[in-house]
């Protein structure tokens, strides 16, 4: 649905954008994260059609976008972090507005409006102004106008931001619905436990590069496998250090008390075999786990370094 290939913005003497790459899949709830300054939102309004690239290509639905102006506008729904709203109107004369703006009119604009508003659970609001509507319900207004046109490809950037935790909880259950029903959605978020919770794959991105992509099911498994077990024991703490020792798949360990952690490189079925022989050894286990790793440990880990952010970066939004 989505592709970027060696992606290049530069503004002046600063590289925003610096070669990247990355592909979101047609059905995917792609989160895209990174640091401040790290180009999150360049990417995005490239992608939009709102600013234009130094170098490299996008493609949408098989579309090069540099070519195809007017047809990426139809295919991309947009919500920028900033709502944008007109105080002035109600609901349904807004959404009518930019129904208009895409060539749908009268009953056909009406029936549209209604679905999205239905969507997005503000069919009762219809006829509300906009400017009584809370920041929640303003936000939700902001996605209904990105779903007016039936876009192939939804592009949230911090859609969350400023929304209490109930109504963030809302609007994440909506985007959920929304992919369910086959839209393809690209969110960017610094809330990387929300992301973890609802995205189906992940990007994440530092000073302008793309440091890590694929599905997140996969990524966090392949994390946690290297990770050590966390083994306690009820009493025979010694004795259960030896056993480990002698496994060829246990590579070190360290004792504290009645915990023991230890790297271990074996499989599912492996690590399996290892409980069951500490248990028929008459070692009292009490638990035995992989050490967890969140979304959040591994952005950290991926993007420590030290940053130089410019007043440049924090003006322009980057």
């Amino acid at each position: 649905m989505l592709k970027i290939e060696n992606l290049c913005k530069r503004f002046g003497d600063f590289t925003a954008l610096d070669h990247l790459n990355m592909q979101v899949d047609k059905g995917e709830l792609f989160g895209f994260v990174g640091p401040n300054g790290a180009g999150k939102t360049t990417t995005i309004r490239i992608i939009s059609g709102l600013l234009r690239a130094t170098s490299g290509e996008v493609w949408v639905n098989g579309m090069r976008t540099s070519r195809n102006t007017k047809k990426l506008k139809e295919s991309i729904g947009y919500v920028p972090d900033t709502f944008g709203v007109y105080d002035n109107l109600k609901v349904s004369e807004y959404l009518e507005f930019f129904a208009a703006a895409y060539g749908i009119y009268g009953k056909k604009a009406s029936s549209r409006r209604d679905e999205v508003l239905e969507k997005v659970g503000l069919l009762e609001q219809r006829e509300m102004m906009v400017d009584t509507l809370s920041r929640g319900m303003q936000q939700r207004l902001c996605l209904a106008r990105a779903l007016i046109h039936r876009p192939e490809l939804l592009v949230l950037d911090e859609p969350g931001t400023g929304l209490d935790p109930r109504t963030r909880r809302a609007f994440r259950r909506t985007l959920k619905d929304l992919c369910e029903e086959g839209y393809t959605i690209l969110i960017s978020s610094h809330i990387l436990t929300e992301l973890s919770d609802i995205c189906t794959s992940i990007g994440i991105i530092d000073m302008g590069k793309m440091v890590l992509q694929g599905q997140i099911d996969e990524i966090m498994l392949s994390i946690e496998a290297s990770n050590p077990l966390l083994i306690t024991v009820f009493r025979d703490t010694d004795r259960a250090a030896e056993l480990l020792r002698r496994n060829p798949l246990v590579t070190r360990i360290s004792i504290e008390k009645n915990k023991i952690a230890a790297h271990f490189t074996g499989s599912r079925e492996e690590e399996a075999e290892l409980l069951r022989e500490l248990v028929e050894a008459g070692i009292p286990v009490t638990s035995f786990v992989r050490e967890q790793t969140s979304l959040e440990t591994l952005f950290f880990h991926l993007t420590e370094h030290e940053q130089e952010v410019s007043v440049f970066e924090f003006e322009s939004g980057i």
